[in-house]
């Protein structure tokens, strides 16, 4: 019985030094993956743009890359869907943020609010993406 408690005390202890790092690895994942997600949907605005020749307008949103607009002019170059589904969540369950503003470069804003779900934010809390310039 002793042998016994003394196994589950030294199990108990592996998982209290092993569980916060693997915790800290499924956090800093789920940042890639909206890192890598934000990229799939840039690539889609850039193929969409490329056919209707401008991005969807802030209204439209990322559902111009799985449905046609209801402009009629944009409708007939439009040559999607450009995602092979529906617009993904971030890894947080929630919309990823677009506006037709730039953002740097970019001629738009889309990104994630990060694990905070708030604007701005550090380390795992930070905003993933193309994210709007703040003057």
């Amino acid at each position: 019985m002793i042998e016994l408690l003394v196994v589950l005390v030294i199990l108990g202890m592996l998982a209290g030094l092993v569980g916060p790092r693997l915790f800290g690895k499924l956090d800093s994942s789920k940042v890639k993956t909206a890192e890598t997600q934000v990229k799939m949907l840039k690539g889609a605005l850039l193929t969409y743009r490329l056919d209707v020749g401008d991005f969807p307008e802030t209204d439209e949103g990322l559902e111009a890359l799985v449905r046609a607009p209801s402009d009629e002019r944009a409708a007939s170059n439009w040559q999607g869907p450009y995602l092979d589904d529906e617009v993904p969540l971030d890894p947080w369950s929630r919309d990823y943020e677009y506006a037709r503003e730039p953002a740097g470069l970019q001629d738009f804003t889309l990104y994630s609010l990060g694990a905070d779900g708030k604007p701005g934010g550090e380390g795992l809390d930070a905003d993933v993406g193309f994210v709007p310039d703040t003057k």
